[in-house]
């Protein structure tokens, strides 16, 4: 192996998930600049860097270093560590600064930061604050190195060093040396097998009991994050073996074990038509068996509201808001005040929104304390808008403890006589549990939802559970309304939800149109050209703010990590970009929150604009709505362009115009369910680009994953007892 080294100048490409790195090295007393490729996590501009390799020949890009191992080293050189200090690394320091601080200082600039950074003073224009920013950083960074060593002594990639000394601080080895199957159950993006690949590296043996108890808890999270709260035991072990490498026999001894330490819980529930024993991890069985513990304690419960009569109540209502409403709107409204928890479920234009107004018109008369809420940011905007009134998130509702749980329980409740929540397909397990544990006794709760969208990001399919036991108020919408049935949005999302194709307008006046590209490249084009001319030429519609584009699948030509680097050099090409984690970022760019982050009170899908890039303090300012949040560099693993999103990612939200493509090329996504919750979140305008086999795939593709859960049947028993 040959052996160079020099400054990094710039990051060309770099994969956040693999560590893999294309950048260019600038040797000493020579100009050209070399590109180096390879496993180089966290390597940034302006460091100093020894790369042993082999010199290779790429057909397109030429002459390429490919490292092997790669050690960083503090640069030798004033110009060295002037640039190694402005490059942005730490905090703090940006490149005036670092000219003041190398100037004093001279060579010994990077001993005095590191043995006595306070003679940092001395430099005009340094405070106590930022004289603590670059201590903060300068020890984040060496620990940081260190975990990285210490990782690449087990032949591991040094991407996930950082994602470690987020959540383990200086106590990162230690956690790894005392049990390294930790960092699967606490470290995004770290999983069972990168986890095992370190174990294995420091002699842990493949039978040992803490490598089998990760590997069943990991297949279990794995279950979980795909929508499953538990699974049938025999299909379970069968995965947990392939995992694990391992026979039967010892996954089925420690499943036992898990059960007694209160990890995992075993129970029989009825599966095809024969009672079938299945597991659960702890928390989601307490979970599911709770939410149909709080249905019967807030059933059963006394109302606080005084008796009415519904027939009189919505006569009155009618007058009120000068409306006639249809039998099935007046059942509902009746149903509300007849029974302490009650559940209306349609597509749109089935009359929801009028059926809630009319709701709190009557309930107004009855009580002040009414609440609203919905699972996301956008959802309870926009029912805030209809209803005129103040609506939360369920997130902020319950007022997130930040010890991990919610301030609102059964000991805080909420104050509410009435509660109603829009968008319930959209809440998980966990967070229907949180949220009927802090429902007074006396309150009456309201689901609005859609049970034929897409389910809950997060396990469980609560909503069609609790209407398939039959055992709460349930009313099903069905109608199109005549002011709805003008919205060809609205007759196709029916027309997909029932199996039949969309009719494909090519007519001025419609509000849906479908244009037909059989091939994925001309299907890109469209497009683009569609957001970025078209719509906003013939509709005005603002091609950031006014249109979302909506893709069933993340990978592929129309897929949405593609349509995002094509959407962001078109739309917002100017700039000095920020690349981390293999993303670049530009201010004015349209990005979204891709996780809860209960600190910023940010929450998985809110969508929002940069609106400013401090590469002196690294921070990135995000614009959400009316706040703005500051997301430090090494945050930005929290965000991703949001030009073009996924449709799950994009449920509980709407947007005037919404551009959706539709190709064979997304086969395994292409569902009904998709495709009808995609439909549904454009306001004004929807338009499918792809082919007409694609379409006709999606429509008649009703064979929606299953999800097992145990809800049903947890709710039969207890409301039956």
């Amino acid at each position: 192996m040959e052996e160079i080294h020099g400054i990094i100048e710039k990051i060309t490409f770099q994969n956040d998930e693999t560590g893999y790195t294309v950048a260019q090295l600038k040797q000493p007393r020579i100009k050209d600049l070399v590109c180096v490729v390879g496993l180089m996590a966290n390597v940034q501009p302006g460091e100093t860097v020894r790369c042993r390799g082999i010199w290779k020949n790429h057909l397109v890009y030429g002459a390429q270093f490919e490292v092997q191992d790669l050690k960083t080293e503090h640069p030798a050189d004033l110009v060295g560590i002037q640039r190694y200090l402005g490059s942005g690394l730490i905090k703090g320091i940006g490149p005036v600064y670092a000219k003041r601080i190398v100037d004093k200082f001279g060579l010994d600039t990077l001993n005095i930061i590191d043995k006595d950074p306070d003679r940092l003073h001395a430099i005009p224009g340094v405070g106590e604050k930022r004289v603590n920013l670059i201590k903060n950083s300068w020890s984040q960074q060496k620990t940081i190195r260190d975990v990285m060593i210490y990782l690449q002594r087990h032949q591991i990639s040094p991407s996930f060093a950082y994602k470690i000394y987020k959540v383990y601080g200086d106590h990162s080895i230690a956690k790894i040396q005392e049990n390294p199957f930790t960092l699967a159950r606490e470290i995004r993006g770290i999983g069972f097998k990168s986890a095992d690949d370190i174990a294995q590296k420091m002699g842990i043996p493949k039978d040992a009991v803490v490598r089998i108890d990760a590997g069943i808890e990991h297949m279990l999270h794995t279950l979980a994050e795909e929508g499953h709260v538990c699974y049938p035991v025999d299909e379970f072990v069968i995965l947990a073996q392939q995992i694990l490498g391992c026979p039967p026999e010892p996954v089925q001894n420690r499943i036992a074990c898990l059960q007694l330490e209160q990890r995992v819980e075993l129970f029989s529930i009825l599966h095809e038509q024969k009672m079938t024993p299945f597991i659960w991890l702890k928390p989601l069985f307490l979970a599911e068996t709770g939410i149909a513990r709080e249905l019967r304690r807030i059933a059963n419960g006394v109302s606080s509201f005084r008796q009415i009569d519904p027939e009189k109540a919505v006569q009155w209502i009618q007058t009120q808001l000068h409306i006639e409403l249809a039998e099935n709107q007046k059942k509902a409204i009746a149903k509300t005040f007849e029974h302490k928890i009650h559940l209306i479920t349609g597509g749109p234009g089935t009359g929801k929104s009028t059926i809630t107004k009319a709701i709190l018109g009557i309930a107004d008369k009855l009580t002040s304390r009414i609440l609203l809420a919905a699972p996301t940011g956008r959802a309870a905007k926009r029912m805030s808008e209809i209803t005129g009134r103040k609506a939360s998130t369920i997130h902020s509702l319950l007022e997130y403890d930040f010890k991990g749980g919610f301030k609102k329980d059964k000991s805080n409740p909420l104050e509410c006589d009435l509660l109603i929540i829009d968008e319930s397909s959209m809440i998980d397990t966990h967070l229907m549990y949180s949220l009927l544990k802090a429902i007074p006794v006396h309150a009456r709760i309201l689901f609005v939802g859609d049970i034929n969208q897409l389910p809950s990001v997060g396990p469980g399919n609560v909503l069609k559970d609790m209407i398939a036991s039959q055992m709460i108020a349930v009313t099903q919408l069905n109608e199109i309304f005549r002011q709805a049935a003008g919205s060809k949005i609205i007759v196709n999302s029916h027309r997909i939800n029932q199996g039949e194709m969309p009719e494909l307008s090519h007519a001025k006046e419609s509000d849906f149109f479908f244009l037909e590209e059989e091939e994925v490249e001309s299907a890109l084009k469209t497009i683009i050209n569609l957001v970025n001319v078209r719509l906003p030429k013939t509709y005005g519609f603002n091609p950031i703010d006014e249109i979302q584009v909506l893709a069933p699948m993340k990978k592929g030509v129309v897929g949405t990590l593609n349509l995002n680097t094509v959407l962001q050099e078109t739309l917002n090409p100017k700039g000095d970009p920020l690349i981390r984690a293999g993303k670049k970022f530009l201010t004015g760019d349209k990005v979204m929150q891709i996780r809860n982050n209960y600190d910023k009170e940010v929450f998985n899908g809110d969508v929002g604009r940069i609106v400013g890039i401090d590469p002196i303090d690294q921070q990135l300012i995000v614009q959400f709505d009316d706040r703005r949040i500051d997301y430090d560099f090494q945050e930005l693993d929290e965000l991703v362009l949001a030009y073009a999103v996924s449709v799950h990612k994009y449920q509980g939200s709407e947007c005037p115009c919404i551009v959706m493509p539709v190709h064979t090329t997304h086969f395994k996504m292409l569902h009904r369910n998709l495709l009808y919750t995609g439909v549904t979140r454009g306001k004004k305008l929807v338009v499918l680009v792809g082919s007409k086999k694609a379409l006709y795939i999606a429509v008649k593709n009703d064979d929606v994953k299953k999800r097992f859960t145990g809800l049903q049947q947890a709710i039969i028993g207890t409301l039956h007892g």
